[in-house]
Formats: C-alpha cells, sequence, structure tokens
C-alpha cells in the first residue's frame, strides 16, 4: 500500500512538473528525441516527461535593435559613421529555431552590409538627403534576407550620420554662403518692391493732382459760363420788361441824359451821338459843349477808380486752403462778370 502511495505521489509530482504555461506573446519550441515536436503558444501545455523537451523560449513580440555606428565610404570617397535602427519580430518560431544560428547576430550583420552596399551607390550630398531613400531599401533587402529565418523586417530607420570634420566645416561654410544669399536675394527683393510702390505712389498721386486741377477749371469755366449766362440772361429780362411796359419818348430822352452824364464824365475819347441830336442838344444845353465851342472840360486820362473789393468774413488765419482757394475762384467770377458789365 506504502508503495503505490509512494509512486501515485512520484507520478503527481512528474505531471506537476511538467506542466508549462507560456505567456501571451511568447512561443516555446518543443523537441521529442532531438527532433522538432511542435510550437506551444500562449497557454496551459504538458509535455511527455524524459522525452520532450523545451528546445527554444522566444518572444514574439516586436523587437527594436539599435546596432552600433558603421564605417561606411560614399561613392565619391566620404567615410562616414552611420548607425541604424532596426524593428523586427518572429513571425514563426520553427525557422527561428533553426533556421540560422544567432539571428539577432546575423541581422546585425547583414544590416552592415547592406547599409554599406547602399552607401557606396551614394554621394555624399544624396546621403545627406536621402535618408527615407535609405530606409526603404534597406528594409526591403533585410526582410527578404531573414524570410528563411523566421524574422519579419517591419521598418529600419537612418539614426545618425556623421560626416568627417572636415567635412562639417565645408557644409557650415556653404549653408553660411547660402543664407547670405538668401538674405542678399530677399533685400535686393524688398528694395525693387519698395522702388515700384513708390513710383506707383508718385504716378497716382500725379494723376490724382492732374484729375483735380483739371475739375477745378472745368468747375471754373462752368461757373463764369453760367454767371454770364445769369447776366445775359438779366439784360434780355429788362429788355424784355422795357418792351412791355411801353416806355414813353420822355423816359427814353431821360434815359438818354443818364447815358450822356456817363459819357461827359471828361473820360471818354469817344462819343456816339444819337440820330436825332439836334434835339437832344436843344434840350440839354449842351451842345457849345459837344461842339467844342465854349467852355471844353478837358479828357480826364486817369484810370477810373474801383471799388475796393470787402474781404471775405469766412476767411480767416485758421482757414484751409481748400477754402481759401474756393474764395479766390468767387471772386475772379466777380470781378469777370463786372469787367462784362462794363464792356456792354
Amino acid at each position: 500500500m506504502e508503495v503505490i502511495l509512494v509512486l501515485l505521489l512520484l507520478v503527481i509530482i512528474l505531471i506537476v512538473i511538467n506542466v508549462r504555461i507560456v505567456p501571451q506573446a511568447e512561443a516555446f519550441v518543443i523537441e521529442r528525441l532531438g527532433q522538432y515536436k511542435t510550437t506551444w503558444i500562449a497557454g496551459i501545455h504538458v509535455k511527455v516527461p524524459f522525452i520532450e523537451r523545451v528546445a527554444v523560449k522566444m518572444s514574439l513580440k516586436e523587437q527594436v535593435l539599435d546596432f552600433p555606428p558603421q564605417p561606411v565610404i560614399t561613392k565619391d570617397n566620404v567615410t562616414m559613421q552611420i548607425d541604424s535602427v532596426v524593428f523586427c519580430k518572429v513571425f514563426d518560431p520553427k525557422l527561428y529555431a533553426y533556421g540560422v544560428e544567432h539571428p539577432i547576430a546575423g541581422l546585425q550583420n547583414l544590416a552592415a552590409t547592406t547599409l554599406r552596399n547602399i552607401i557606396g551607390e551614394m554621394e555624399l550630398d544624396q546621403t545627406l538627403t536621402g535618408r527615407d531613400q535609405i530606409n526603404a531599401k534597406m528594409q526591403t533587402i533585410l526582410d527578404d534576407a531573414t524570410d528563411p529565418w523566421g524574422i519579419k523586417v517591419t521598418r529600419v530607420e537612418i539614426k545618425n550620420i556623421a560626416p568627417p570634420k572636415e567635412i562639417e566645416m565645408i557644409m557650415t561654410k556653404q549653408m553660411r554662403a547660402e543664407r547670405e544669399r538668401r538674405q542678399t536675394v530677399l533685400e535686393a527683393q524688398a528694395h525693387q518692391e519698395a522702388v515700384v510702390a513708390r513710383a506707383e505712389g508718385d504716378k497716382k498721386a500725379k494723376i490724382l493732382a492732374a484729375e483735380a486741377e483739371r475739375d477745378a477749371q472745368i468747375a471754373l469755366a462752368e461757373g463764369r459760363a453760367k454767371s454770364k449766362k445769369l447776366v445775359y440772361e438779366a439784360e434780355a429780362e429788362g429788355v424784355t420788361m422795357l418792351n412791355r411796359a411801353n416806355i414813353t419818348e420822355g423816359v427814353l430822352r431821360l434815359k438818354g441824359i443818364d447815358a450822356l452824364k456817363d459819357v461827359a464824365d471828361g473820360r471818354a475819347t469817344k462819343i456816339f451821338m444819337p440820330s436825332d441830336i439836334s434835339a437832344v442838344v436843344e434840350t440839354l444845353g449842351v451842345a457849345a459843349e459837344a461842339l467844342g465851342v465854349g467852355n471844353v472840360t478837358a479828357v480826364d486820362d486817369s484810370e477810373r477808380v474801383k471799388e475796393v473789393p470787402q474781404a471775405d468774413p469766412c476767411i480767416h488765419p485758421e482757414t484751409g486752403a481748400g477754402a481759401i482757394e474756393a474764395a479766390e475762384t468767387t471772386a475772379a467770377i466777380i470781378e469777370d462778370v463786372e469787367n462784362t458789365s462794363e464792356d456792354l
């Protein structure tokens, strides 16, 4: 009875020892008598004691492999240090376990040789500006090469590119010269735009000034034309009213007397005599003076005194230039009307 209990206890211990729990995102490769048997994924499993064993334990998570800098030579014989980062994961545990010895070391060496081949076909400027192109080529080549190893290369990134110190100094000078060139170009463009804007502004100002002068001349001419028109209309209306009033001969003689007063003020050099001069002379008693007989009044050649125009009460020291110009234009129109009336 005791032997049976001992055997039963040994069986339980063996079963417990051979029970395996595989964590999530991991896989166990199981061998039976030295040969591949199966792959355990996440969950609980029991292996046959003394016959089966766990050959390889691996993670199925994506791994980030940061490889050390590698010396590479470009097409134009420039040596630089480039380090890369490879993202990969195991997609087939069996191939990963039996495909190659030390898969990560093999991937590192493969990445270094691939990087040297790609950079060797490119010049320095292409290397510095073509990181995306380098990443894509490396990802494609490494993924195809590691398929027999059960590794999937998902992404490759160039972490750093370190050119020699001499090249860095030359690149710094080149960058400084390029920035100075851009600054010079921008300053020249700004100066050009300023000159063009100033010229356009002067052009518009001259156009506006010419238009203003034209409008002022038109307004002045229209004002003078309207004033003359009003004078002529007033005179015509006066003549019409005289015709309607049926003026008698006596009134006409009185008007003639008023006209002769203006003629005989000693300033006229020409005298226009009416057709009925004899009757007028008898009536006025100015025959002797008109004919040059008796006391003759000398001709006054001095200029007729003109009335001084009154100052515009609206003009004061604080008045603007526009108001002053309008007042001067009004005075000119009034003077023109008066001169026209004198000529008539």
